[in-house]
């Protein structure tokens, strides 16, 4: 893995860290390369049961590389030479993929069978903000900024915003957030929908989240993401049929019945 992105994984949990905190982790080519490849390879790896996303340093991310959006105000060749580079990453589909580049950056996150758990400080801006979505409980500080952003520059958020962000805040807060680029604090994006809870270490409480999650049987986390995560795309009878198919297969299996006999024992589960 690249070391835009350091993964390091210890008793189930892959503890994922942006790593450009000179930069506050803004995202460049490179660093949209490096977040996409580091969940592509934790999907393969069979001893992560769940993951914890965060930033190093001060922010989480604050959005892409402000040096583009200076060049594009000073000269209108610089204008079109960013345009092209910006144009490029956005258009850089993925073979197999429904994504370009940089919404997979956020979308990668749901792809993973196993749960994720963002930890964000400082600033989840534009981008950013958009990979912070990604994750399926987000524990932010307080004062942590978090927008949409883009419509300061005159774009349109195209990072997985209208797929991620509607279904947790609502159409009418969604537009909101998307018409005025409003900033909004970790305490508001709690009451708004965007995040789940605050901490004052997000880093530690995520950790924390993930140790216990972690103990779970692993199976059944796995279906349960898979069931919620096809809540949109399902129908009413597909959702019944869901929870019938997914309880079948866990049902007298190994680690379900491995999670009956700890918890009567009184002992720690022992999960394959």
């Amino acid at each position: 893995m690249s070391d835009r992105v350091v993964v390091t994984v210890e008793d189930g949990i892959a503890d994922v860290r942006l790593n450009r905190p000179e930069k506050l982790n803004a995202l460049d080519t490179g660093m949209f390369r490096a977040i996409v490849n580091a969940g592509e390879e934790l999907k393969e790896r069979s001893d992560v049961r769940v993951a914890v996303l965060s930033g190093e340093g001060r922010s989480f991310c604050a959005g892409l590389d402000f040096a583009s959006f200076q060049a594009m105000g000073e000269s209108e060749n610089q204008a079109n030479v960013d345009a092209d580079d910006m144009a490029d990453t956005a258009a850089n589909s993925l073979e197999g993929r429904i994504t370009h580049l940089g919404q997979q950056a956020a979308w990668v996150w749901q792809e993973l069978e196993v749960p994720v758990i963002g930890a964000i400080t400082g600033h989840a801006l534009g981008g950013g903000f958009q990979i912070a979505m990604g994750p399926d409980i987000r524990i932010v500080h307080p004062d942590t900024k978090m927008s949409v952003l883009e419509v300061r520059w005159g774009l349109v958020p195209d990072m997985g915003a209208s797929v991620l962000l509607p279904p947790v805040v609502g159409l009418d807060v969604a537009k909101e957030m998307y018409f005025t680029g409003k900033m909004i604090s970790g305490s508001e994006a709690v009451e708004l929908g965007v995040a789940t809870r605050t901490a004052d270490n997000p880093h530690a409480e995520a950790m924390e989240l993930a140790r216990e999650i972690s103990e779970k049987n692993p199976e059944a986390i796995r279906r349960m993401k898979n069931i919620l995560n096809g809540l949109s795309e399902r129908n009413t009878a597909e959702r019944f049929a869901a929870e019938r198919e997914h309880i079948g297969a866990l049902i007298g299996s190994r680690n379900q019945t491995e999670a009956v006999s700890a918890f009567f024992e009184k002992r720690r589960p022992e999960f394959t």
